[in-house]
């Protein structure tokens, strides 16, 4: 039978989900303002700052926005850019993780010492560039692929998850003949699929977020992922000149517009997340058990 729980512990309870329901709201009014906002007036939001509810719905910031095609090619863009760099990178990295969790592969340990010494040092923003020109790569979308192809810290946690992975399952695919190729394909990564999504995550949001690698390697507007084209309409709605895409000459609505910004370029990984969400946390956790 079960005894009656103590007013302490009962208090701790109480105490506990209240700090924590104060701190999802502390982490949930910011969106939902900005969401508001975007589709406020002006005139209100500058009267009143913040808004969760507006008092006169518009969608002028929106409107503005999607005043051209040119913001749909730019989503258009970061999709492609989005959705073939992750499927590269995953690609790579798992290869590369496979190989270097192998045991038994030679000079293992001199090829991890040179991946983790990438993530403590690199070129630098100009050796980078210079590499980037003379292999023929501005002003096209792989140079904002292939350059960051390989995470080395995403690399190492897959290759963590892998090294956890029953011994069995490879010695017993082996007796059945299977390839090297076919253990990867058909077992590691089928029981590897929660540590896949998640860091199919952070390439997607890595890839969806760019916007330095673009403005350093596309001079062409019409290659700009979104990122870029929407920072060029927050310029042009604060009243500042720009070179780039053309929007209308009515003049924007400046406050809700930056708010819609904000709304265009988080939405579609909001919208992608809850798919993946049970396998984060514990793709995360369990790649980083072991080193």
């Amino acid at each position: 039978m079960v005894k009656d729980r103590s007013i302490g512990s009962r208090l701790f309870d109480v105490t506990n989900i209240t700090l924590l329901v104060i701190i999802a709201l502390l982490c949930v009014l910011p969106f939902l303002h900005v969401i508001a906002a975007s589709f406020t007036t002006s005139a209100e939001l500058a009267d009143k700052r913040f808004v969760l509810i507006p008092t006169v719905w518009s969608l002028d910031a929106y409107r503005y926005i999607f005043s051209t095609d040119t913001i749909m090619k730019a989503m258009l863009v970061s999709i492609g850019v989005t959705v073939g760099g992750t499927i590269f990178s995953m690609l790579l990295s798992t290869l590369t993780a496979y190989g270097l969790s192998r045991k038994d592969l030679v000079g293992r340990r001199f090829i991890m010492f040179f991946i983790v010494f990438t993530l403590l040092f690199n070129g630098g923003m100009i050796p980078t560039f210079l590499v980037v020109q003379y292999t023929g790569l501005l002003n096209t979308l792989a140079a904002l692929v292939i350059p960051v192809a390989i995470n080395a810290f995403n690399m190492i946690i897959l290759k963590s998850f892998f090294q956890n992975l029953p011994s069995g399952l490879e010695e017993s695919a082996k007796i059945d003949g299977c390839s090297d190729f076919g253990i990867l394909f058909r077992i590691v990564i089928p029981c590897s699929m929660p540590a896949i999504a998640t860091i199919s995550l952070f390439y997607a949001v890595t890839y969806w977020n760019t916007y330095m690698h673009a403005i350093l390697y596309i001079s062409d507007s019409s290659k700009w992922p979104v990122q870029v084209l929407l920072r060029q309409v927050v310029v042009l709605a604060s009243g500042l000149n720009y070179d780039g895409a053309e929007f209308t000459n009515v003049p924007p609505p400046e406050i809700t517009v930056k708010m819609a910004v904000i709304v265009v370029a988080t939405l579609p990984v909001l919208l992608v997340y809850p798919f993946i969400q049970k396998h984060f946390a514990k793709g995360a956790l369990l790649g980083s058990m072991k080193g």
